[in-house]
């Protein structure tokens, strides 16, 4: 098993920014702009009213809270757009109501968007439970790729997207084939370097023997799927860690300096939270570089042939 057709790169004419107006919202953006520079995207700034999050409201003021709501987004928006932020960006505005993901899922397919972008409050224990993610619940469902941006991403931002290097972390499935490909496709674009790692869940082996076999089993896995020519342009390089995946991944992603972390994501119904974190949120919460969750496959948005 391969990642990629070396002739695919990552396509991002269309990125959709989803806001609640908070800081970490703030923060996704200068990744959305970063990116949009790079690629000569368009931005669709996407804020979606929730009639749900009123339900407590009494009826006879339900009708003027969602207007205070909406003249507040509007405020908030209009703001964004003064402040020149988005100069030479082409951007629309998409001020809607309804149910989040319902809404999102339109937004996407009617207006052909390759990248979501978006920041998460990074909730755990019951407040995740009873409140749970936005941003877990769209890069779990989105049919594209998926920019998360979390409370402790760095906000060092350059004016123009560059990757220096990218961690892809696999557990061999094929849904972590598709985030792969983007990974490679991106370190390609970018010139930069990829570590391509594996975590092995269980402790390692007591015996020094096995730790070495079990990683040169799991260290030729992951030299076999990334093309030899890979080597020319990215330079990858092979780990394999033992413990909890998440942690692995992060202190991995610490160690390498990672600008970006790319994940496979598989699709949950157990909405709007689960105990315990799945490896993904976890990873999206704490790293400190923004992470890509792919799900499903990529010939329906994201990479193109040349």
């Amino acid at each position: 098993m391969k990642l990629v057709d070396p002739r695919s790169r990552v396509r991002l004419a269309n990125i959709l920014w989803t806001t609640d107006f908070s800081s970490v919202s703030e923060a996704a953006l200068q990744y959305a702009v970063s990116i949009a520079r790079r690629y000569d995207s368009q931005i669709y700034i996407a804020h979606v009213i929730r009639p749900d999050s009123y339900q407590l409201v009494p009826p006879e003021v339900l009708g003027s809270a969602l207007t205070h709501t909406r003249c507040y987004a509007e405020q908030q928006i209009g703001q964004l757009l003064v402040s020149g932020r988005l100069r030479g960006i082409p951007h629309q505005v998409l001020l809607t109501e309804g149910d989040l993901w319902t809404t999102l899922s339109m937004l996407i397919l009617e207006h052909e968007i390759d990248l979501v972008v978006a920041g998460t409050h990074g909730r755990t224990g019951i407040r995740k439970l009873l409140l749970g993610s936005a941003a877990e619940e769209v890069f779990r469902r989105a049919p594209v790729p998926v920019l998360t941006v979390g409370p402790l991403t760095r906000r060092e931002v350059p004016a123009e997207a560059e990757l220096r290097h990218i961690l892809y972390a696999t557990d061999f499935t094929p849904t972590a084939e598709h985030a792969g490909a983007y990974a490679l496709s991106l370190a390609q674009e970018h010139q930069a370097h990829l570590t391509v790692m594996h975590v092995v869940r269980e402790e390692a082996p007591s015996s020094r023997p096995n730790v070495t076999r079990v990683r040169e089993y799991f260290l030729q896995r992951l030299k076999e799927i990334v093309p030899a020519e890979a080597e020319l342009w990215c330079a990858p390089e092979f780990h394999v860690g033992f413990g909890e995946p998440a942690s692995c991944i992060l202190q991995a992603a610490e160690e390498k300096q990672a600008d970006l972390i790319v994940l496979g994501v598989r699709r949950t119904a157990n909405f709007p939270g689960h105990l315990p974190p799945a490896t993904a949120y976890q990873v999206v919460c704490q790293a400190r570089c923004p992470v890509i969750t792919v799900r499903g496959n990529l010939e329906s948005g994201g990479l193109e042939s040349t």
